[in-house]
This record gives structure tokens, sequence and C-alpha cells, in this order.
């Protein structure tokens, strides 16, 4: 996917329909001139709903559609009939989109699910019709209630993107040429900081037809937390991640004070992420001897499994995809 067709934050104003308003209609006809009423309820206004698609990956669609307008319910009439209610305007979005309000900033909700819809702004209630409010003392009404009015609000939507594993590195550690080696993407690959600026998915094929989806995080830099390098943009990308497989190369100065200042930046973007299951690879082991990797594995972080690969000289990469799908699949069947 093209960088500049994966758009995952997008800012639209609501506008959901109008309620009908009922009808003050009495009964006229041959026989009965004066009968009863009989006028019926207002349409509802139209919702505007998000439901979820596992074809779409992107916000993109509604990069320009700056404003999402409803149409308002319909009037009702006499002999009961009730108004058409207005239709409603239904938004595909990709799997791990968050809704929030604008002014708020509070989440309302996420969509996780293929074909899970819900609603982001009612629309009114339709009026209640002059037969409503017959009564004993009251047999004939003149008035019906007016339509409820639409809302219009801002309404932010953010995409975190779902997948069992998240690659999490500082830029140019390995991660897209890991990506690229385990799956059929082909993320953009160059020897300089910065490479991927947007995710990037891929569907890794297990043993026994068996598969699980890693996601490419553009990388993190110190102080990410605060937003530097949009740091927030990418974090919220981490979220969604069953499992993380933290990157460092082999050649790295200090892998465990790189390990401790990313694990730090998750810790200060969202401390929730320190509870999901980390596996450490250490990237390019094909430039060090067997020697170097004794000493280095002294003075690894405790606590982590890890693994020594090379994505160009395809080593423990079999044993990388075992320990991830181990990982995997005991976070998503442990609770059955």
């Amino acid at each position: 996917m093209a960088e500049q067709n994966f758009i995952d934050y997008v800012k639209i104003c609501c506008r959901s329909g109008a309620g009908g308003p009922g009808s003050a209609h009495f009964l006229r006809e041959k026989g009965n001139p004066k009968g009863g009423p009989d006028g019926g309820d207002g349409g509802r206004g139209g919702h505007i709903i998000l439901r979820g698609n596992r074809n779409v990956w992107t916000l993109l669609s509604l990069k320009y559609r700056k404003h999402v307008i409803a149409e308002n319910g319909e009037n009702g009439s006499g002999n009961h009939r009730h108004g058409a209610n207005g239709a409603d305007i239904i938004l595909e979005v990709p799997l791990g989109t968050v809704a929030k309000d604008f002014d708020t900033g509070q989440v309302e909700f996420e969509i996780t699910k293929d074909g899970e819809q819900k609603i982001l702004t009612p629309g009114g209630r339709g009026g209640l019709g002059n037969s409503h409010f017959k009564s004993a003392t009251n047999q004939a009404p003149r008035y019906a209630q007016p339509g409820e009015a639409g809302k219009e609000e801002w309404k932010i939507l953010e995409l975190k993107v779902l997948a069992d594993v998240g690659l999490v590195g500082f830029p140019n550690a390995g991660k897209s040429t890991l990506l690229s080696v385990l799956t059929a993407a082909k993320p953009k690959i160059a020897n300089y900081p910065f490479t991927t600026l947007t995710p990037n998915l891929g569907m890794v094929q297990y043993r026994d037809g068996r598969s699980f989806v890693i996601a490419d995080i553009p990388g993190i830099i110190e102080k990410a937390h605060e937003g530097k390098g949009l740091g927030h943009r990418f974090l919220r990308h981490i979220e969604r991640n069953a499992t993380l497989l933290f990157m460092i190369p082999s050649d790295s100065d200090d892998i465990k004070k790189e390990y401790e200042v990313l694990l730090n930046e998750l810790a200060m973007y969202n401390s929730e992420l320190l509870d999901k299951p980390r596996i450490l690879a250490l990237t390019k082991s094909d430039m060090i001897d067997d020697e170097i990797k004794e000493w280095i594995e002294n003075d690894l972080p405790e606590g982590i499994p890890y693994l020594f690969i090379s994505s160009i000289a395809q080593q423990g990469l079999t044993e990388l995809k075992d320990l991830l799908w181990q990982t995997v699949s005991k976070e998503k069947y442990d609770d059955f």
C-alpha cells in the first residue's frame, strides 16, 4: 500500500437526520364526517453508523469527506401512517478503528470485528401523532409532537492496526527486512533511518496451514511518548498487537540500554503495554561470531525470551516463527 494512501487519522463532521413531526390529522370519510384523531408518527432521522470491514485497511475514503449528512425522517400522515425513517449513512472502516469525541477526546467505542456496526451519531426521534394524545377529557387533540432535532458534532476516527505480532525497535533495526522475508509484504527497505513511515501488515504462513499476522510499526525514538518523531501516531498502533517482538541489532553498542529505552517509551505512553508478551530478536547476527554472541548473552535483559536472527542470511527464522506461534497461540486460546 502506498504510504500516501495509508490514512490512520481523520476528523469528520457528522450531522444526523432530524426526526419527522407527527401528524395532527382527523378521520374524515363518508358516513363519519367527524372521526377521531388518526395522525401517524413521524419517521426517525437517519443515523451515522460505522461498520467494520476486514477488506478495508485505511481511513482513506474519509480523508476528503469532511461532512457526513444523513437524511431527515418524513412527516407522519393520516390514517395512522408512520413517516419513513431517514436513510442511515454507513461508513465502512477498518478493524481497529477507534471513535472519539473531538471536543472531549473521550473514546466512545472501537470496531474490532468484521460486520460489527455501531452508531456514531444517532438520528432524532420522530414526533408522535395526535392519536397518542387522545384521552377521556380530550377526545380531539389538535396538536402533535414535533420531531427531535438531529445532532451535529465533530468526531475523530483513529486506526490502531490489529495484528498478532508487532515489531518494536529503533529506526533501521531490520523490521521491514524481517517482514519481507517472513511474509509476502513488500515494505520499503533502505539503509537509512525512518524508511518505514506507515505500518505494514503481512501474513506469516506457519505449519499445517496455520498463520498469524505481523505488523511492521515505524521506528520508535527516545521521547516518542511525548510526541517526538510522530511518536503518538506510531505508538498507538502497538496497543492492538497481541505480542511484541523487540528488535535490536546485534552490533549495537549497548543492547540492554536500547531495550530499556524502548520499554520505557511504551510504559510512558501506556503502561498496559508492559502486560503484553515480549520477545527479543537480536538482528544482523550473521555479522558476529559465537564468541561475541556468548558475551552478549551474559548482558541481556532478564526475563525475556531471545533469539539471534539474520533476515539476510536466513538464520534463526524457523526458531523465531516457532516461538512467535507458541506465544501467539497461547494468548489466543488460554481463555477457552
